[in-house]
Order: C-alpha cells, then sequence, then structure tokens
C-alpha cells in the first residue's frame, strides 16, 4: 500500500510539473509577441519624452457650434508641481509602503507579480487581469496608456516601465509619480491636495493628514473626501500600519497620529456651469470613456449585478473627468446659443406661477428639456431647471435626472413592438382594468373591456389597453428595444407589466427620449446622441467618431407610429395645446400616478424634444399632467424652431391610410353624435366593420373548410366588440346568414 502511495505521488508530481509548463508554454505563447510590439512602441515613446511629458497641467477648452467659448476647464491647483527634494519624507515614506515596498530597488516591475498575474490570465482564459503595479507602471498607465483591464495593456504596462527606469533616476520618477496622482475633485499631486483640502502647504501636512490623502489616490471616487470624508479613514489607518512595519514610523507616531483630530478645510469651492456646459462635459467624459476601453452596459441578469457595473462606471467616471480637467482637449460641440435661450425660456415661463425654494435654495416646481436635430442626431439645447440668478447649477435634470415616464414610454415598448408583431392601427385592442389586472396578473390575457382601435388607445392614452398588450408581446421583448437604445438605468426589476405605463425603478432622462423618439423620425434607426463633433487631444490629433447607427425598429412601423401620434395632437390627450403650424407634429403625453411627473415627448420632421415638469423631490401637483406645462413648453419652443424649415411633412416610404380621414374626416374624435355615441366610437366600429367585410371576402375565396371556419370564428368575435347595437345588430345577421350558407 505504502509503495503504491510513493508511485501515486510521484505520478501527480510529475503531472504538475507537467501542467505548469504547458500553462508557461501558453503564457509564453500568448504574450511574448505582444511584448516584443509594445516594447518597440515604450522604447521611441520614452526616447522621446521628458521632464515636461509628466508635468500634466493643461487646460481643456469647450466651444458651441458657432465656436464661441462654452468653458475652460483646469484642476485644482494643477499647476503647483514640487521638486523631489520639496516633497515631504513622509508623503514618499506612505507611498512606499502602502504601494510599493521595493520601489528603490526594482527595476521598473515587480516579477513576482506578473507571475501571477499571467498564470490568472491563462487559468481564467482571458477573463480575469488583475496585478499589483509597481509606482513606475502606476506611472506609466496615467501618462502614456489608459487604464483598460486588458492583458494587452498590462504587457504595455511594463514596456513602458522597464524603459522609464532606463531613461529617469528613481528620484525623477518619484517626483512624476507624487505630481500626477489623482487625490479626487481635480486634484493632481500633493501640493494641489494639500491645499485644497487642509489649506495648508504639503510641507506642513501632519503624519494623520498625510496618511488621509495617501489614501485617496487608490480609489479616488470612493474616497472622495467631499462626498464622505469617512471613507478614507481605513485605508489611513492601512497606511499608517504599513508605514510602522516599513519602519518609516515608530508605534508610539502612529498611535499619535491616530488620536490626532483631522479637519477639513470647509471652503470648497463651487464650480459654476450653465446647462449646456455640464451637459458637454458629461458627453466628452463618457466618450473618453468609451476610448479608454470601458464597457457600456445597458442589461443586466440581477439587481446586483447593476449595482455592480454602476460602482464600476462612477469610478471609471470620476477618474475621467479628472483627466479632462488637465488633459489639454479641445471640445467643439453642436450647441447652439439661439436655440439654448429660447428652449430656456420656454421653460422660465411655463413654470413662472410657481416661486417655492426647497431647502437648497432652488425652485421646488422644476423642469427640463432637450431638442435634438433628427438629421444629425446631435443635442442642440438642453436645459436642466430654472433659471436663478443668485443660485449655481448644482444638477442637471435633463440627463442626471431620472425620472418615471408615464404614458410617453408606451410607444417605444408596447405599440411599436406590437406593430411589428402583426398589428396594425385599426387592429382591435382591449381596454381592461388595470387594478383588476394587478390582482390577478395570470388572467390579464383573458379579461374583458372595452373595444377599441390600437390607434384609438394610442391618441386618448388607454392604460388599460397597453397593460394587456404589454403582458402580450411580454416585458422583456418590449424593454428589450429601451435597452438596444441605451436606456442606462433599465432594471431586471422593471420587467414587469407596470413598466407598460411607465413604471420603472429608476426612470429615463429627457435626453433619452428624446433620443428614441428621434429614432422613429429616422425610420427606426438608432444612433447614440451626444452634443459633439470634434475632441482634439494636445497633440492636435482628432479623436471622435460618431457613434454608429443600427436598426432598432421597423421603418414601415415607425412611420405608421408616428401618423398614429399625430393624432395626439390634433385629437387626442394633446388637443388642447393647440399646435397651429403647417408643419406636421406627433407625440405622446405622459402623467404618472398622482400627477408627480408630468412629460409631453414629441417630434416634427427637423427635430425631436423631450419635456419633463414635476418636483425634484416627488409630490402631487392636481393640474400636472402630460398635455399641460410639459405640452406648453413644447408648444412655445417647437413653433419657434421649424419657423424657417423646410420640412413640413414626415417623410414616408409607404401610404398610410388613416381610417378616420375615411369616417367623418376633420372631426374631433369627442364629438356626441348620439347619447353615449362619440365620433371616435363611430371610427372604431366602423373599422371593425371593414375587418369583418375583408374575412366575408376571405371565407368566400376559400376552399378549405378548417380554414373558412376559422376567418368566420374571427370575424364573430370581432362583431361581437362593436360598440353600437344597431351596426352590432346588422353584422351579427349578416354573419348567421353566412353560417347558414356554410352548413349547406
Amino acid at each position: 500500500m505504502l509503495k503504491f502511495i510513493k508511485r501515486l505521488f510521484k505520478i501527480l508530481f510529475l503531472l504538475g510539473i507537467i501542467a505548469a509548463l504547458v500553462i508557461a508554454g501558453a503564457v509564453i505563447y500568448k504574450i511574448y509577441p505582444m511584448y516584443e510590439e509594445y516594447s518597440q512602441e515604450a522604447k521611441k515613446a520614452i526616447e522621446d519624452s521628458n521632464t515636461n511629458t509628466f508635468k500634466r497641467n493643461l487646460t481643456s477648452y469647450f466651444y458651441d457650434h458657432e465656436g464661441n467659448l462654452l468653458t475652460e476647464l483646469s484642476g485644482n491647483g494643477s499647476k503647483i508641481y514640487l521638486t523631489f527634494e520639496e516633497i515631504p519624507e513622509n508623503v514618499i515614506n506612505a507611498f512606499i509602503a502602502v504601494e510599493d515596498r521595493t520601489f528603490w530597488t526594482h527595476k521598473g516591475i515587480d516579477p513576482k507579480a506578473i507571475v501571477r498575474v499571467s498564470l490568472e490570465f491563462v487559468t481564467s482564459k482571458g477573463e480575469t487581469v488583475h496585478g499589483a503595479s509597481t509606482i513606475t507602471q502606476q506611472l506609466v498607465r496615467n501618462v502614456f496608456i489608459s487604464k483598460e483591464v486588458t492583458i494587452e495593456r498590462k504587457i504595455k504596462e511594463i514596456c513602458y516601465a522597464l524603459e522609464v527606469e532606463k531613461k529617469y533616476s528613481k528620484e525623477e520618477i518619484m517626483e512624476f509619480y507624487v505630481n500626477n496622482i489623482y487625490f479626487a475633485n481635480n486634484c493632481y499631486g500633493i501640493e494641489a491636495a494639500a491645499q485644497f483640502y487642509f489649506d495648508k502647504p504639503a510641507k506642513e501636512l501632519s503624519l494623520n493628514e498625510t496618511a488621509y490623502l495617501c489614501a485617496i489616490p487608490n480609489s479616488p471616487a470612493y474616497y472622495d473626501p467631499l462626498k464622505n470624508s469617512s471613507n478614507a479613514l481605513p485605508r489611513r489607518d492601512k497606511v499608517l500600519k504599513d508605514m510602522q512595519e516599513c519602519e518609516f514610523i515608530t508605534e508610539t507616531q502612529r498611535i499619535q497620529a491616530l488620536r490626532e483630530d483631522l479637519v477639513l478645510n470647509e471652503k470648497k469651492p463651487v464650480e459654476i456651469k450653465d446647462y449646456e456646459t455640464t451637459y458637454a462635459i458629461d458627453c466628452a467624459i463618457r466618450y473618453l470613456m468609451k476610448l479608454d476601453g470601458f464597457l457600456f452596459r445597458y442589461s443586466f441578469a440581477t439587481m446586483e449585478d447593476y449595482n455592480f457595473y454602476m460602482e464600476t462606471y462612477n469610478q471609471a467616471y470620476e477618474r475621467i473627468r479628472a483627466e479632462l480637467y488637465i488633459g489639454g482637449y479641445v471640445v467643439t460641440t453642436t450647441l447652439n446659443k439661439e436655440k439654448q435661450t429660447l428652449l430656456q425660456e420656454s421653460v422660465d415661463n411655463a413654470l413662472a406661477f410657481d416661486e417655492e425654494l426647497a431647502e437648497n435654495g432652488q425652485y421646488a416646481f422644476q423642469g427640463a428639456a432637450t431638442v435634438i436635430n433628427n438629421e444629425t442626431g446631435k443635442v442642440e439645447a438642453i436645459v436642466g431647471g430654472r433659471t436663478q440668478n443668485s443660485s449655481t447649477y448644482t444638477l442637471n435634470r435633463a440627463y442626471q435626472s431620472y425620472r418615471q415616464p408615464g404614458s410617453s414610454i408606451k410607444p417605444l415598448i408596447v405599440y411599436l413592438p406590437a406593430l411589428e408583431r402583426g398589428y396594425t392601427d385599426r387592429s382591435t385592442v382591449t381596454e381592461i382594468n388595470v387594478e383588476k389586472a394587478k390582482e390577478e396578473p395570470e388572467k390579464v390575457l383573458e379579461m374583458y373591456g372595452t373595444k377599441m382601435t390600437l390607434r384609438s388607445a394610442v391618441e386618448n392614452s388607454k392604460n388599460g389597453a397597453a397593460w394587456r398588450l404589454f403582458c402580450e408581446i411580454t416585458p422583456e421583448a418590449g424593454l428589450n428595444y429601451l435597452q438596444e437604445m441605451s436606456f442606462a438605468r433599465i432594471v431586471p426589476d422593471d420587467f414587469y407589466p407596470a413598466a407598460s405605463l411607465g413604471g420603472f425603478t429608476y426612470g429615463v432622462t429627457t435626453v433619452e427620449m428624446a433620443n428614441a423618439y428621434s429614432c422613429m423620425v429616422n425610420h427606426g434607426r438608432f444612433q447614440q446622441t451626444d452634443c459633439i463633433v470634434s475632441i482634439l487631444d494636445k497633440y492636435g490629433e482628432e479623436l471622435y467618431e460618431p457613434y454608429e447607427t443600427r436598426q432598432v425598429y421597423v421603418s414601415e412601423q415607425t412611420e405608421l407610429m408616428i401618423d398614429i401620434l399625430k393624432g395626439v395632437i390634433t385629437k387626442g390627450t394633446a388637443r388642447k395645446m393647440g399646435w397651429k403650424s403647417t408643419v406636421e407634429a406627433a407625440g405622446k403625453t405622459g402623467t404618472t400616478n398622482n400627477s408627480k411627473d408630468g412629460w409631453f415627448v414629441g417630434v416634427t420632421p427637423d427635430y425631436s424634444m423631450a419635456v419633463w415638469v414635476g418636483y425634484d423631490m416627488p409630490r402631487e401637483l392636481s393640474n400636472l399632467y402630460g398635455g399641460s406645462y410639459p405640452a406648453q413648453i413644447w408648444k412655445d419652443t417647437m413653433e419657434m424652431l421649424v419657423q424657417d424649415t423646410e420640412h413640413e411633412h414626415f417623410e414616408t416610404t409607404t401610404e398610410i391610410v388613416n381610417g378616420d380621414e375615411k369616417y367623418y374626416p376633420g372631426r374631433d374624435g369627442s364629438e356626441v353624435l348620439s347619447p353615449g355615441y362619440t365620433v371616435q366610437n363611430y371610427r372604431d366600429d366602423h373599422a371593425l366593420a371593414d375587418q369583418i367585410d375583408a374575412l366575408i371576402l376571405k371565407i368566400a375565396q376559400e376552399s378549405d373548410p378548417g380554414q373558412r371556419e376559422a376567418y368566420y370564428e374571427q370575424a364573430k368575435a370581432l362583431a361581437e366588440q362593436i360598440y353600437g347595437q344597431t351596426l352590432k345588430g346588422a353584422y351579427r345577421n349578416k354573419l348567421a346568414e353566412l353560417n347558414g350558407q356554410l352548413q349547406q
């Protein structure tokens, strides 16, 4: 037995060696070609570098569509640069202790860490790429390469680090590092951080303050002192402990530092930016994130998956935002000053009646709106709130506030998907009882209710019809369209029938809604919007390319949907808006429960515009609904935008026959023809009659008895949906006579 165990041990040992050799071979096979390529690239880049390469303190500039300066960005104290001799010893020791204890002896890399990273990469099939980067590697990552975590970037980082160590002394590398490292809130370098957070130069920092600041660069977004000053305390404790372990400080000094009070500077500068500028900055950050390799996601398996993604997103966003402030970029936008002024005035005038102020000094009753040029797909005007002369723009609600969209979401996730699945504008839908549907969700498709055409259900914003139809096509199918159009906060908890009425966990923004409606005007082709036309880097190289377009909806169905939405404005829930222009307009109102949010999202051939109105802290306003203040803002703005347009009609590729033009053309659907019977009832009934007549014709032409019977049953069911008793009786008799003929 003992011999057997020894023999087995030898076999397993040999297999282990073979496995290790195979893994090592795989690592070499995978990595070596990349190393050769990046090594040559690094040699040239470092040869061309000098000390100024590491002094990143350039200002970035933003311009509107006419070349007028919107803003210029620079870091807080970004031009404060310390030489190695000026850097406090505690700062150097803190970073060495917590980041790179072999800094003074290694050649730029930690071989043990590289072996570990390589093995993890191979064994995880490329899914795991971590690494305890040296200070030199962190430096080159900050200055020369992006932060995307891939094996290729890791190899590039190693190559650059080796070359930097050949050209520059350890003292120079440490100097570059300490002046480049990011301390949140646009602070680069220890001197900028010391003055911003503690209102003193770095040389006057206490040990406690030094350790606290040196904790921030590990995760600037999480350890941001302005957002949550306590987050960095455990990391500060680690810095002090590591310094003591390395014998940079004594145990007594560590304990004394922990006992000291930490008093942050409360004189925090506030950035004053207008709405268009804050949006332009956001667009630039997101595009630079894309270039940096960040993978944007719009679907999530679980809420935990979503929360983890958002944490990763926020960290990447903060890091790139900081780099924008010192990167020397020149950004040109499509933002139009005249259109911006027009939109702002429309929002201000419509909401001027309510002057209540919230605790933060902002108006409590707010609005937001976004205007997109349909031809370019670009934002030309964006308003994130009402004007307040003495106030700073702390929140741009147009892209930062996610609100419930109410019925304005229906065309996107209910009716367009239904049209793509065989429905037409004259198809019959059922207005069920929503409260009953909530109580018995499994019986929704069996529920009875008032029958009407799909067109009528949209025009009059019937919730029960949308709820039932959404259940039929399934929430998964409906919400997939929003995910395809880059709606950022559609989460697993949204995949329920309530989403058909705009009941989301987080909600949507005016930018997203205007973008989606613009997709309809562009025949179902979606292009993620922004306001950027050019981003030049500090060398004058163009970085920007427009986002690619993709087909989200079927072209013919978007044309029909727009035709249906025209009726919302002429005779539906937005008719009181009083659109009088010769330019065609289409849109949809949206009102949430208890009138906490009001929306109007509408389009003309040239523009798409989304408007939201409500309170920052949601509460009821009895006269707030989509057809009131939101529609007023939309109308006041759009009437001016389309004054000089050459396009009065929506472009169509197929002929659309509107049944309402056949029955009582030009008459209001609410007009009463007889007690309890309106023009719209008449139109809906005769649309059903047309469908029955078409089925009767099919029966006459069909030779298969089984198919004739199926057509007959369909016609019989439609006849029962007719509201008018006289017409219903006539078709009952007609079908009874037909049935007698079929039985002969």
